[in-house]
This record gives C-alpha cells, structure tokens and sequence, in this order.
C-alpha cells in the first residue's frame, strides 16, 4: 500500500494520462477514444498490476564526478607527459527528484547529460565519486528491475508489430506469477495508456523498413519500460529528432506518468518554451559542471540574481540556459558594462562559465545539499514501510524455459523476412540450377569433373552460412545490450534460443540446393547416397555458421570480422586437399584444422566404394580409390573425420558464448 498522499497522486496521475490520450492518439476516431477511455478507467484501477505494485522513489545523487582516462587512439592531442591523462565528465553534480515530478537535465552536446542519466540507471561503466542513492538506499537489483531506461537510439525489431512487440516484452519482463493472457493484457493496457492503438498492428519498422512514425516509435520504446510499471523511468532525449508537437505529446506522456507517482529523469538537447513548461526540474550542465539544480520556474529568476538576466526580446527559456550554459550571456554582470550578445571570444566565454561555477557553488550547492538532508529527515521516513524494495531478490523474473520459448518464437518471428527473403532464395536457387547445368548427368568417367562438383559442395556450403553468420551479433549487440542490462532474460536463453532458431533457418535452403544440383550432376542415383550427401551438408553448414557466430562474437566488429573471415577461409580452401594434395611436412596441419577438409573426404567417401572404376585409358579401368585427388584424401578413416566434425561444431559455438560472456553485461 502507498501512502495517502502517494495514492492521491496516482489516482490524479491515471486521470491526467487519460486526459492526454485523444491528444495522443489525434487520428483515432472518438467512439474508439471513448471506448478505449472507459475500458482503461475500468480497468486500471484493480486488475492492472502496474498500478497495484507503484512504489515511489526519492532519487538523489550527491557531488557525482565521473572520470575516463584517455587514449590516443581517441583522436586527443596530449601535451602533457601523463601517459593516462584523464578527462573529467562529470564534475560535483547534485540534486533531488521525488515521485512525481519530472525532472530534465539541460546543457550542450558533450556537458555530460547522458553520463549522468547512465550512472543514474546504475549502467556506467567504471567507478564514480559521490552518492547515488533510491530511497537512501545504493542500486541494486530490486531498484534495477524497478528501473525503466530508454536509450536515445529506438533499439527494436523492425519486422514485429506494436503489439507484438510489447507483448514479447511483458512475457519476458513479468514476473511468472501472472499467466500468459494476464501478461498479453498488460501490454494491450500500456498500448492504451500510451495512445498506441491506432497503430498496434502496424509493423514497426527502421532505417530500410516503412513503420510506424518517430513519435509512436519512441512511445513504444517508452511502453517497453513501463510493462514492469517503473518507479523510477530515465529517458535519454526522448524528443530527439521529433517534430515540435509529437515533442510535446511525449513530454506530456512523460508528465502524465510522473503524476502518476512516478520518478521521471530525461535530457533533452533543445526544449521548446512548451516542452520546459512541462518540467518540474531542471540541472543546467556545462562542460560536467553543474550551473543550475532546482526549480524549473526559479531558473531564471536564480540567474538575474547573479547578474545574467534575459532580455526582454526573451521567448524560450530553454535557449537562455543554453546560451548560459555555453558561455554566452546577454547582459554583463551588474555594475559592469554589458557584453555582446552571443559574443564568440574563447576567453570570454571561458570567463563567463567560470563565473557561473563559482555562483552555483557559492549560492546553490548549499541549498541543494539542504535539500537532500532534509528530504532524508522527513520523505523517506514516511516512506520506510512502503518503499524499502524487499520483496523476492530473485534475478530473473522468468524461468530459464520460459525465456527461451519466448526468444525462440521472437527470433523465428523476426527472422524470416531475412532468411527467406527473396534475394537469397533467387541467389540459392539460381547457383544450384546453374551448377547443376554445369555438370549435367557427369557420370564415373567424368572422375576430376565429379569430385569437382563435391569439393564445389563443401565450399560453397562453407562461405555462404559463415559469412551470414558473421553479421549475427554485431547487428543484434545493441538490442542485446538493452534487454540484459534491464535484466530481461540469461545469456545462455538467448543463446540457445539463437541456435535453435537458426535450424529451420539454415538448413531449408542447402537441402533445396543439394535436391536440385545432386541429381541434376549425375551423382550416385541412390536415395541412401544423396541422403548422406545431404546430412553431410547440413552437418557442414552448422559447422561453418559456428565458426561465423565465433568471428562475430569475438570481434564485435563487422569490417574486421569478413577481412579475417575472408583470410579464414582462403586458407580452409587451399588446405583441402583439392587444389593441393601434397602439402609440405611443415605446414601439412593447417589441413587438419579446416572443417572443409573433412567435409570433401566424407561427401567423396560416401559417393564412391572400393569396387567402383573410372576409365583411366583406352580400354584401361581403374580403381577410384587409386585416383589421385581420391589416393590422397585418405577416405578409410571416416568416423574421425565426422568426430572431428563434431568437436568443431560443438568448440566454435562454445567459444561464441564465452566471447559473448565477456563481453556482455551479466
């Protein structure tokens, strides 16, 4: 239960975001708006866990500095000797945020916004100095699954719709004691909440894909957060790149869940005289250093105090502490004469900022730290037998099967626009008939032509899965960093459900291929020989695809990770035991690494017997056992070579989910 107080506001809080739905959703007719309205007032207040489990937040973060040792690498002119000098982000930066208020961070591009929201969501890396407590309490992992973050960048699936997506959140996000229609509803309950509705069933889209609209883009990224109804929500630049009024429908959302009992922290680059309107509080930043922390409606009068009063032509207060903050003040100090207005000189403004320092520290840090005490003296104290987050510690919200179903059926979702797009299908189908055409009906006569189109197979089907592979975690590093820094499921879920996903991903097309080119070549005509021509494929093609998932996994990188796949299977391809069959002593073991060695010596051990001939001259027959490029293979050691098949197959993914480990938040 909240306190009266608590409850008083999210009950005005529901009504408020009720009140902004129309406004959100302008293209909705009003029946539905009516509908939708009586069926959330309906609803909300008792079989909507999101508004059952609130429980309100005091955040405060106290003298906060942050520093990164810089490289050279980093593009730094260093003057100094230091070999690790270091770059000050953040800088002494105080202030306070209760539930329900909204609270925006304001300053230029590099003054440290988002280094502060991040250590404020508990994902900085590195230590900091200073305080950052949730109820007088450090982060932890109860504050963490009660935390929403939503990053500047949209981080979502293009290919899944609106509902779809939130509702794959709410299966993965809600604890298992609700059932699966309760968590569908939730989701259905925030697309209502957030003015989704027009669009539920609208794929959401991205860069190469028509979706939805930024505005309705960033709701729903906004809706991915509040599935677990956040005390605490921080928004990186939630207006970025928005029009004026879709900016200011999401600022309204964000108000609305604020009044709702929740604490609500954002940057936000350039507000317009609307949008600051909006804000309960505001910290002013420049260059790390903290110029303004409180009121949003005292800021201006806090700054005429000091001598920096705007001008009477002044429309956005917003632009002024931006000015400010960058060093460009329109009135001197008082009792000096004025400078230019946005006057350019690097002195200047370094005096200007300084003087603006030197003000917070002497006239506002002490209010602000006053602040704090007392809010620890009275606020939490009321708040102690509500807000003290002790509830089950358990890490994971879902069983480690549930998870996995769920990925699994996202994954398979998502991925078949890519995997059975029709490029790939026409670039598969298209090199099978043309390959087939190419050694059409060869037969045993044709020995080098036959052994050609196997070692063709081994290769082709080597590059091709390897190199779709590579792509696999570098492309989905953001969307994994997201969801396992907001504790959403275990590594080893997504990465079985990964790998599992890309069986009837990978493998329909090489059985496609190895239908059409196998009999159209002429191969053995026995059913049990193409099938063992086929199962040797598929077993090739996991094989490949691992090392491919390894490369991406330990690289991260897209443009390293083809040039060392490129060199990777050059080298596999020369040491085959095709183009060269006698390899010099001292480098003979490269052969024994490439999985395409043993792919070639079982696809020509399955084809051909000890009792099968070829013509070697006129009216001459003789052994294909004794042909060279077949002599020299060694083909009688079969069940090593799929043992070493197999320890490949099993090594490479291994080593993928090791480099993932590493590299991935826990």
């Amino acid at each position: 239960m909240m306190p009266p107080e608590q409850e008083t506001r999210a009950t005005s809080g529901s009504n408020i975001v009720l009140a902004e739905l129309p406004a959100l959703s302008s293209n909705v007719s009003p029946c539905l708006e009516d509908r939708m309205a009586e069926q959330l007032k309906a609803r909300m207040g008792e079989c909507s866990i999101l508004r059952r489990s609130l429980r309100p937040v005091t955040l405060k973060f106290e003298d906060v500095v942050y520093s990164i040792k810089l490289k050279k690498s980093d593009g730094y002119c260093f003057s100094s000797p230091d070999p690790k000098p270091e770059r000050t982000i953040l800088n002494g930066v105080t202030g306070i945020v209760r539930p329900g208020e909204l609270l925006a961070m304001l300053g230029p591009s590099g003054s440290g916004k988002t280094t502060l929201l991040t250590a404020l969501a508990g994902r900085l890396p590195g230590k900091f100095s200073g305080s950052i407590t949730y109820n007088g309490r450090p982060f932890s992992g109860s504050i963490k699954r009660k935390t929403g973050f939503v990053t500047q960048d949209d981080v979502l699936y293009p290919h899944l719709t609106v509902l779809e997506t939130l509702t794959y959140a709410a299966l993965l996000r809600l604890p298992n004691k609700l059932t699966r229609e309760e968590k569908v509803e939730q989701a259905e309950l925030v697309i209502a909440e957030l003015g989704l509705m027009i669009c539920r069933n609208s794929i959401v889209g991205g860069p190469l894909l028509r979706g939805v609209s930024g505005g309705e883009r960033k709701r729903v990224s906004i809706g991915q957060e509040m599935l677990v109804n956040p005390s605490l929500l921080l928004l990186d630049e939630p207006t970025s790149g928005l029009d004026s009024t879709t900016a200011q429908r999401i600022v309204a959302t964000l108000q609305g869940l604020a009044r709702g009992g929740r604490t609500v922290v954002t940057t936000i680059h350039q507000p317009s005289s609307r949008l600051f309107r909006s804000f309960d509080k505001v910290v002013v930043l420049s260059d790390g250093y903290p110029i303004y922390s409180g009121s949003a409606f005292r800021a201006l009068d806090y700054f005429a105090s000091i001598g920096y009063a705007p001008g009477a032509h002044l429309v956005n207060p917003a632009d002024f502490l931006l000015d400010i903050a960058n060093g460009v003040a329109p009135e001197s100090k008082q009792g000096d004469q004025p400078d230019n207005y946005g006057r350019s000189d690097h002195g200047d403004l370094n005096s200007i900022k300084q003087r603006l320092i030197s003000s917070y520290k002497k006239n506002l840090h002490s209010m602000v730290k006053a602040e704090l005490g007392l809010t620890s003296q009275v606020s939490e104290s009321l708040l102690a037998g509500t807000t003290s987050f002790r509830g089950s510690e358990e890490q994971w919200m879902t069983s480690w099967w549930e998870q996995f179903k769920v990925l699994l059926s996202r994954g398979l979702k998502e991925r078949k626009h890519e995997s059975y797009s029709g490029l790939r299908i026409f670039q598969v189908i298209s090199v099978s008939i043309l390959s087939g055409l190419l050694w059409w009906h060869s037969d045993v006569s044709h020995i080098q032509d036959q052994v050609g189109l196997l070692f063709f197979f081994s290769i082709f089907w080597g590059f091709f899965p390897m190199f779709n592979a590579i792509f696999t975690f570098p492309q989905e590093r953001p969307m994994l960093i997201k969801e396992r820094s907001s504790g959403m499921y275990r590594l080893s879920s997504y990465y079985f459900a990964r790998i599992a996903g890309d069986l009837p991903m990978e493998l329909v097309l090489p059985t496609i291929f190895v239908s059409v080119t196998y009999w159209m070549g002429g191969l053995r005509p026995s059913p049990v020989n193409f099938l063992l021509t086929l199962l040797i494929i598929l077993y090739n093609v996991l094989v490949s695809q691992g090392l491919g998932l390894a490369l991406g996994a330990i690289l991260m990188e897209l443009k390293q990770a083809t040039t060392l796949a490129s060199v990777t299977m050059l080298v596999f391809l020369l040491a085959s035991g095709y183009y060269i069959q006698h390899i010099p002593a001292f480098i003979v073991w490269l052969k024994y690494t490439s999985f395409s060695h043993y792919c070639y010596k079982l696809l020509v051990g399955v084809q051909y017997t000890e009792d099968d001939y070829y013509d070697c001259g006129i009216g001459l027959h003789c052994k294909i056992f004794n042909f060279p490029a077949v002599k020299n293979l060694g083909i009688n050691n079969m069940g090593l070579d799929v043992a070493a098949l197999t320890v490949m197959l099993v090594g490479y993914r291994l080593i993928a989910y090791v480099a993932l480990r590493i590299g991935q938040p826990h």
